[in-house]
Protein backbone atom coordinates (compact mmCIF):
# COMPACT_ATOMS: atom_id res chain seq x y z
CA UNK A 1 0.00 0.00 0.00
CA UNK A 2 3.27 2.73 0.73
CA UNK A 3 4.57 1.56 -2.41
CA UNK A 4 1.56 2.35 -4.63
CA UNK A 5 0.74 5.88 -2.82
CA UNK A 6 4.25 6.78 -3.17
CA UNK A 7 3.85 5.65 -6.70
CA UNK A 8 1.06 8.04 -7.44
CA UNK A 9 2.70 11.04 -5.37
CA UNK A 10 5.96 10.40 -7.58
CA UNK A 11 3.72 10.59 -10.86
CA UNK A 12 1.96 13.76 -9.83
CA UNK A 13 5.51 15.35 -9.38
CA UNK A 14 6.22 14.13 -12.81
CA UNK A 15 3.73 14.87 -15.09
CA UNK A 16 1.56 17.64 -16.37
CA UNK A 17 -0.87 18.55 -13.49
CA UNK A 18 -2.34 21.46 -15.37
CA UNK A 19 -2.92 19.15 -18.98
CA UNK A 20 -4.66 16.51 -16.55
CA UNK A 21 -6.44 18.68 -14.29
CA UNK A 22 -7.91 21.02 -17.64
CA UNK A 23 -9.10 17.78 -19.41
CA UNK A 24 -11.04 16.43 -16.15
CA UNK A 25 -13.20 20.00 -16.39
CA UNK A 26 -13.62 19.27 -19.82
CA UNK A 27 -15.18 16.04 -18.97
CA UNK A 28 -16.91 16.74 -15.82
CA UNK A 29 -18.85 20.03 -18.29
CA UNK A 30 -19.63 17.60 -20.88
CA UNK A 31 -21.68 14.78 -18.49
CA UNK A 32 -23.49 17.91 -16.75
CA UNK A 33 -24.27 19.04 -20.01
CA UNK A 34 -25.34 15.89 -21.59
CA UNK A 35 -27.64 15.50 -18.47
CA UNK A 36 -29.26 18.67 -19.03
CA UNK A 37 -30.06 17.97 -22.68
CA UNK A 38 -31.75 14.83 -21.12
CA UNK A 39 -33.40 16.93 -18.86
CA UNK A 40 -34.96 18.12 -21.98
CA UNK A 41 -35.84 14.77 -23.82
CA UNK A 42 -33.11 15.38 -26.33
CA UNK A 43 -31.72 12.15 -25.02
CA UNK A 44 -32.75 8.33 -25.70
CA UNK A 45 -31.75 7.37 -22.27
CA UNK A 46 -29.31 8.72 -19.40
CA UNK A 47 -27.01 5.46 -20.86
CA UNK A 48 -25.38 8.13 -22.59
CA UNK A 49 -24.31 9.88 -19.64
CA UNK A 50 -23.21 7.07 -18.09
CA UNK A 51 -21.32 6.00 -21.15
CA UNK A 52 -19.61 9.44 -21.25
CA UNK A 53 -18.52 9.36 -17.61
CA UNK A 54 -17.25 5.82 -18.04
CA UNK A 55 -15.07 6.95 -21.30
CA UNK A 56 -13.66 9.40 -19.52
CA UNK A 57 -12.24 7.59 -16.84
CA UNK A 58 -11.18 5.36 -18.84
CA UNK A 59 -9.92 7.19 -21.13
CA UNK A 60 -8.03 9.20 -18.28
CA UNK A 61 -6.60 5.66 -16.88
CA UNK A 62 -5.52 4.91 -20.49
CA UNK A 63 -4.23 8.20 -20.72
CA UNK A 64 -2.25 7.87 -17.52
CA UNK A 65 -0.67 4.52 -18.99
CA UNK A 66 0.12 5.83 -22.42
CA UNK A 67 2.15 8.39 -19.92
CA UNK A 68 4.22 6.10 -18.32
CA UNK A 69 5.40 4.45 -21.79
CA UNK A 70 8.40 6.33 -23.10
CA UNK A 71 6.93 7.79 -26.61
CA UNK A 72 10.35 6.65 -28.23
CA UNK A 73 9.49 3.03 -27.35
CA UNK A 74 6.18 3.83 -29.13
CA UNK A 75 7.65 5.27 -31.74
CA UNK A 76 9.61 2.04 -32.25
CA UNK A 77 6.59 -0.08 -31.78
CA UNK A 78 4.80 1.35 -34.64
CA UNK A 79 4.47 -2.17 -36.77
CA UNK A 80 2.48 -3.47 -33.61
CA UNK A 81 0.07 -0.30 -33.27
CA UNK A 82 -0.64 0.54 -36.71
CA UNK A 83 -1.24 -3.04 -38.02
CA UNK A 84 -4.08 -2.75 -35.41
CA UNK A 85 -5.54 0.41 -36.53
CA UNK A 86 -5.39 -0.27 -40.17
CA UNK A 87 -6.95 -3.28 -39.78
CA UNK A 88 -9.69 -2.24 -37.72
CA UNK A 89 -10.49 0.60 -39.81
CA UNK A 90 -10.31 -1.99 -43.35
CA UNK A 91 -12.74 -4.00 -41.14
CA UNK A 92 -15.61 -1.29 -41.48
CA UNK A 93 -15.75 -2.22 -45.02
CA UNK A 94 -16.71 -5.30 -44.70
CA UNK A 95 -18.71 -5.10 -41.24
CA UNK A 96 -19.36 -1.34 -40.08
CA UNK A 97 -22.33 -0.30 -39.53
CA UNK A 98 -24.33 3.80 -38.86
CA UNK A 99 -25.05 4.69 -35.63
CA UNK A 100 -27.15 7.67 -36.87
CA UNK A 101 -29.65 8.31 -39.19
CA UNK A 102 -27.57 11.46 -39.95
CA UNK A 103 -24.43 9.61 -40.88
CA UNK A 104 -24.35 7.82 -44.40
CA UNK A 105 -20.70 6.33 -43.62
CA UNK A 106 -20.29 3.06 -42.04
CA UNK A 107 -17.49 3.96 -39.82
CA UNK A 108 -17.95 2.00 -36.77
CA UNK A 109 -18.07 -1.36 -35.74
CA UNK A 110 -20.33 -3.43 -33.40
CA UNK A 111 -19.18 -3.94 -30.16
CA UNK A 112 -21.11 -6.43 -27.30
CA UNK A 113 -23.13 -4.49 -24.89
CA UNK A 114 -24.54 -2.53 -27.15
CA UNK A 115 -21.23 -0.28 -27.47
CA UNK A 116 -19.69 0.60 -30.85
CA UNK A 117 -16.30 1.90 -32.10
CA UNK A 118 -14.85 4.13 -34.49
CA UNK A 119 -11.58 2.57 -35.84
CA UNK A 120 -10.62 5.72 -37.38
CA UNK A 121 -10.18 7.85 -33.94
CA UNK A 122 -7.42 5.02 -33.45
CA UNK A 123 -5.92 5.35 -36.47
CA UNK A 124 -5.48 9.31 -35.33
CA UNK A 125 -3.18 8.54 -32.62
CA UNK A 126 -1.24 5.76 -34.27
CA UNK A 127 -0.45 8.48 -37.47
CA UNK A 128 0.73 10.99 -34.98
CA UNK A 129 3.30 8.70 -33.76
CA UNK A 130 4.38 6.82 -36.86
CA UNK A 131 4.48 9.82 -39.06
CA UNK A 132 6.79 11.43 -36.05
CA UNK A 133 8.79 8.65 -35.89
CA UNK A 134 9.31 8.83 -40.26
CA UNK A 135 9.91 12.54 -40.20
CA UNK A 136 12.61 12.25 -37.36
CA UNK A 137 14.27 9.17 -39.43
CA UNK A 138 14.66 11.72 -42.14
CA UNK A 139 15.63 14.61 -40.52
CA UNK A 140 17.43 17.11 -42.76
CA UNK A 141 16.31 15.25 -46.03
CA UNK A 142 13.18 16.11 -45.98
CA UNK A 143 13.23 18.41 -48.93
CA UNK A 144 14.77 15.97 -50.95
CA UNK A 145 11.88 14.84 -53.18
CA UNK A 146 13.17 11.02 -53.42
CA UNK A 147 12.19 11.44 -49.09
CA UNK A 148 9.41 13.99 -49.80
CA UNK A 149 7.45 11.68 -51.71
CA UNK A 150 7.41 8.84 -49.31
CA UNK A 151 6.10 11.25 -46.53
CA UNK A 152 3.69 12.27 -49.07
CA UNK A 153 2.32 8.34 -49.62
CA UNK A 154 2.69 8.05 -45.69
CA UNK A 155 -0.32 10.60 -44.85
CA UNK A 156 -2.11 9.59 -48.56
CA UNK A 157 -3.14 6.51 -47.69
CA UNK A 158 -4.61 6.91 -44.52
CA UNK A 159 -6.59 10.09 -45.88
CA UNK A 160 -7.63 8.22 -48.54
CA UNK A 161 -9.17 5.30 -46.66
CA UNK A 162 -11.02 7.54 -44.63
CA UNK A 163 -12.20 9.47 -47.90
CA UNK A 164 -13.51 5.39 -49.13
CA UNK A 165 -15.14 4.98 -45.87
CA UNK A 166 -16.87 8.25 -46.36
CA UNK A 167 -16.31 10.08 -43.33
CA UNK A 168 -15.10 13.07 -45.10
CA UNK A 169 -14.93 15.40 -41.94
CA UNK A 170 -12.34 12.73 -40.31
CA UNK A 171 -10.07 12.99 -43.77
CA UNK A 172 -10.08 16.17 -42.96
CA UNK A 173 -8.44 16.28 -39.40
CA UNK A 174 -6.04 13.61 -40.82
CA UNK A 175 -4.58 16.08 -43.66
CA UNK A 176 -4.08 18.85 -41.51
CA UNK A 177 -2.67 16.56 -38.67
CA UNK A 178 -0.33 15.59 -41.71
CA UNK A 179 0.15 19.44 -43.25
CA UNK A 180 0.65 21.00 -39.26
CA UNK A 181 3.67 18.22 -38.41
CA UNK A 182 5.44 18.81 -42.31
CA UNK A 183 5.36 22.34 -41.50
CA UNK A 184 6.99 21.65 -38.33
CA UNK A 185 9.75 19.31 -39.57
CA UNK A 186 10.63 22.69 -41.94
CA UNK A 187 9.12 21.48 -44.95
CA UNK A 188 10.67 24.29 -48.02
CA UNK A 189 8.42 27.25 -48.99
CA UNK A 190 9.22 25.90 -52.79
CA UNK A 191 7.06 23.18 -52.05
CA UNK A 192 4.55 25.01 -49.80
CA UNK A 193 3.67 27.83 -52.37
CA UNK A 194 3.25 25.55 -55.03
CA UNK A 195 1.32 23.21 -53.53
CA UNK A 196 -1.36 26.05 -52.38
CA UNK A 197 -1.08 27.63 -55.63
CA UNK A 198 -2.47 24.32 -56.83
CA UNK A 199 -4.72 23.42 -54.32
CA UNK A 200 -6.63 26.57 -55.21
CA UNK A 201 -6.44 25.95 -58.76
CA UNK A 202 -8.17 22.09 -58.58
CA UNK A 203 -11.29 23.64 -55.96
CA UNK A 204 -13.11 23.60 -59.35
CA UNK A 205 -12.44 20.20 -60.07
CA UNK A 206 -13.45 19.32 -56.36
CA UNK A 207 -16.27 21.17 -56.23
CA UNK A 208 -17.70 18.70 -59.12
CA UNK A 209 -16.59 15.75 -57.57
CA UNK A 210 -17.82 16.59 -53.85
CA UNK A 211 -21.50 15.75 -54.97
CA UNK A 212 -24.86 17.60 -54.51
CA UNK A 213 -25.58 17.12 -51.14
CA UNK A 214 -21.71 18.49 -50.19
CA UNK A 215 -22.41 21.09 -52.42
CA UNK A 216 -25.57 22.54 -50.68
CA UNK A 217 -23.66 22.30 -47.23
CA UNK A 218 -21.57 24.96 -48.29
CA UNK A 219 -23.70 26.96 -50.19
CA UNK A 220 -26.18 27.21 -47.31
CA UNK A 221 -23.34 28.51 -45.09
CA UNK A 222 -23.42 31.69 -47.10
CA UNK A 223 -27.15 31.49 -47.64
CA UNK A 224 -29.06 30.27 -44.96
CA UNK A 225 -32.59 29.98 -46.67
CA UNK A 226 -31.01 28.38 -49.93
CA UNK A 227 -32.91 25.23 -47.90
CA UNK A 228 -34.02 25.85 -44.60
CA UNK A 229 -36.26 22.73 -43.86
CA UNK A 230 -33.64 20.22 -45.55
CA UNK A 231 -29.79 20.67 -45.67
CA UNK A 232 -29.78 24.06 -43.75
CA UNK A 233 -32.25 22.93 -41.01
CA UNK A 234 -29.45 21.91 -38.37
CA UNK A 235 -27.43 24.53 -38.45
CA UNK A 236 -30.55 27.54 -38.60
CA UNK A 237 -31.62 25.39 -35.02
CA UNK A 238 -28.63 25.36 -34.03
CA UNK A 239 -27.56 28.88 -34.63
CA UNK A 240 -31.04 29.48 -33.04
CA UNK A 241 -30.34 27.83 -30.10
CA UNK A 242 -27.22 29.39 -29.27
CA UNK A 243 -29.02 32.92 -30.31
CA UNK A 244 -31.37 32.18 -27.87
CA UNK A 245 -28.97 32.25 -24.75
CA UNK A 246 -27.82 35.95 -25.24
CA UNK A 247 -25.17 36.66 -22.42
CA UNK A 248 -25.96 34.01 -19.41
CA UNK A 249 -28.34 31.33 -21.39
CA UNK A 250 -31.57 30.14 -19.95
CA UNK A 251 -30.07 27.74 -17.75
CA UNK A 252 -28.44 23.72 -18.17
CA UNK A 253 -31.64 22.59 -16.64
CA UNK A 254 -34.22 24.49 -17.96
CA UNK A 255 -35.73 22.04 -19.64
CA UNK A 256 -37.39 23.22 -22.82
CA UNK A 257 -34.44 23.91 -24.97
CA UNK A 258 -34.55 24.12 -28.85
CA UNK A 259 -34.40 20.60 -30.18
CA UNK A 260 -31.51 20.11 -32.48
CA UNK A 261 -30.51 17.00 -34.55
CA UNK A 262 -26.98 15.36 -32.91
CA UNK A 263 -27.30 18.68 -30.50
CA UNK A 264 -26.12 15.80 -28.03
CA UNK A 265 -22.79 15.32 -30.08
CA UNK A 266 -21.87 16.96 -32.67
CA UNK A 267 -23.95 19.92 -31.99
CA UNK A 268 -23.37 20.21 -28.33
CA UNK A 269 -22.06 23.72 -28.62
CA UNK A 270 -25.15 24.53 -29.52
CA UNK A 271 -27.05 23.51 -26.12
CA UNK A 272 -23.90 25.10 -24.80
CA UNK A 273 -25.08 28.32 -26.15
CA UNK A 274 -28.83 28.36 -24.89
CA UNK A 275 -27.66 27.03 -21.61
CA UNK A 276 -25.60 29.09 -20.47
CA UNK A 277 -25.14 31.67 -23.13
CA UNK A 278 -22.20 33.70 -24.07
CA UNK A 279 -20.09 33.41 -21.69
CA UNK A 280 -21.02 29.14 -21.34
CA UNK A 281 -19.84 29.67 -24.67
CA UNK A 282 -16.30 31.51 -23.82
CA UNK A 283 -15.61 29.14 -20.41
CA UNK A 284 -15.90 26.03 -23.21
CA UNK A 285 -13.62 28.09 -25.79
CA UNK A 286 -11.50 28.97 -23.22
CA UNK A 287 -11.06 25.64 -21.50
CA UNK A 288 -9.91 24.15 -24.89
CA UNK A 289 -7.68 26.87 -26.20
CA UNK A 290 -5.82 25.99 -22.76
CA UNK A 291 -5.34 22.45 -23.55
CA UNK A 292 -3.89 23.34 -26.91
CA UNK A 293 -1.78 25.64 -26.07
CA UNK A 294 -0.24 23.53 -22.93
CA UNK A 295 0.09 20.98 -25.64
CA UNK A 296 2.01 23.63 -27.83
CA UNK A 297 4.09 24.92 -25.19
CA UNK A 298 4.90 20.85 -24.47
CA UNK A 299 6.44 20.71 -28.27
CA UNK A 300 8.34 23.99 -27.62
CA UNK A 301 10.39 22.57 -24.64
CA UNK A 302 10.63 18.94 -25.90
CA UNK A 303 14.65 18.12 -26.41
CA UNK A 304 14.21 15.90 -29.37
CA UNK A 305 12.27 16.36 -32.91
CA UNK A 306 10.12 13.03 -32.16
CA UNK A 307 8.82 14.40 -28.96
CA UNK A 308 8.29 18.12 -30.48
CA UNK A 309 6.29 16.05 -33.65
CA UNK A 310 4.38 13.92 -32.00
CA UNK A 311 2.53 17.14 -30.04
CA UNK A 312 2.74 18.96 -32.85
CA UNK A 313 0.42 16.42 -34.21
CA UNK A 314 -1.75 15.71 -31.22
CA UNK A 315 -1.85 19.60 -30.84
CA UNK A 316 -3.39 20.10 -34.41
CA UNK A 317 -5.82 17.09 -34.10
CA UNK A 318 -7.82 19.08 -30.96
CA UNK A 319 -7.52 22.40 -32.63
CA UNK A 320 -8.50 21.60 -36.13
CA UNK A 321 -11.35 19.41 -34.64
CA UNK A 322 -12.53 22.33 -32.13
CA UNK A 323 -12.33 25.20 -34.98
CA UNK A 324 -14.30 22.71 -37.44
CA UNK A 325 -17.23 21.98 -34.97
CA UNK A 326 -17.84 25.29 -33.75
CA UNK A 327 -17.12 27.07 -36.93
CA UNK A 328 -20.33 24.69 -38.10
CA UNK A 329 -22.41 25.16 -35.11
CA UNK A 330 -22.12 28.56 -35.60
CA UNK A 331 -22.71 28.85 -39.95
CA UNK A 332 -19.69 29.61 -40.83
CA UNK A 333 -18.29 26.44 -41.85
CA UNK A 334 -20.73 23.56 -43.79
CA UNK A 335 -21.44 20.93 -41.29
CA UNK A 336 -19.28 18.03 -42.03
CA UNK A 337 -19.73 15.50 -39.11
CA UNK A 338 -16.48 16.48 -36.36
CA UNK A 339 -17.14 15.94 -32.80
CA UNK A 340 -16.24 18.38 -29.71
CA UNK A 341 -13.17 16.90 -28.40
CA UNK A 342 -13.90 15.69 -24.68
CA UNK A 343 -17.39 17.49 -25.13
CA UNK A 344 -19.53 15.24 -27.41
CA UNK A 345 -21.34 12.27 -26.39
CA UNK A 346 -19.38 9.24 -27.73
CA UNK A 347 -16.46 6.62 -25.70
CA UNK A 348 -14.40 6.53 -28.65
CA UNK A 349 -14.08 9.91 -29.76
CA UNK A 350 -13.56 11.07 -25.78
CA UNK A 351 -10.98 7.88 -25.55
CA UNK A 352 -9.26 8.97 -28.57
CA UNK A 353 -8.59 12.52 -27.23
CA UNK A 354 -7.45 11.15 -23.98
CA UNK A 355 -4.89 8.84 -25.83
CA UNK A 356 -4.06 12.12 -27.58
CA UNK A 357 -3.56 13.76 -24.40
CA UNK A 358 -1.60 10.25 -23.22
CA UNK A 359 1.16 11.03 -26.51
CA UNK A 360 1.49 14.55 -24.74
CA UNK A 361 2.08 13.64 -21.27
CA UNK A 362 4.59 10.89 -22.53
CA UNK A 363 6.97 13.42 -24.01
CA UNK A 364 6.50 15.79 -20.76
CA UNK A 365 7.59 12.91 -18.75
CA UNK A 366 10.29 11.19 -20.07
CA UNK A 367 12.18 13.82 -21.94
CA UNK A 368 14.90 14.47 -19.34
CA UNK A 369 16.18 12.35 -17.03
CA UNK A 370 14.45 13.30 -14.30
CA UNK A 371 11.41 12.66 -15.92
CA UNK A 372 10.34 16.72 -16.67
CA UNK A 373 11.61 19.53 -18.87
CA UNK A 374 14.56 20.11 -16.40
CA UNK A 375 12.45 22.40 -14.24
CA UNK A 376 8.38 21.82 -13.41
CA UNK A 377 5.93 23.76 -15.54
Amino acid sequence: MKFIFKSIVNYIKETDKILIFLCMCASAYSVVLLAGIENSGMLASSRQIVVQAIAAVAGLIAAIILSKIDYKLMAKLWKFHSVIAYGLVILTFFIGIRVSDFVDDRAWLQLPFGMTLQPSELLKISFIVTFAFHLEKIGSKLNNIKYLLGILLHALIPIALIMKQGDHGTALIFAFIFMSMLFAAGLSWKYIIPAALLAVCSLPILWNIIGEDKQMRIMTVFNPMLDPQGIGWQQNMGMLSIGSGEIWGKGIFYGNHHYVSEIYNDFIFAFLGEALGFVGCMSVIILLSAIVLKILFTASKSKDFLGKYICVGVFSMFAFQILLNIGMCISTLPVIGVTLPFFSAGGTSVVSSYLGIGLALSVYTHNSEKGIFGEKL
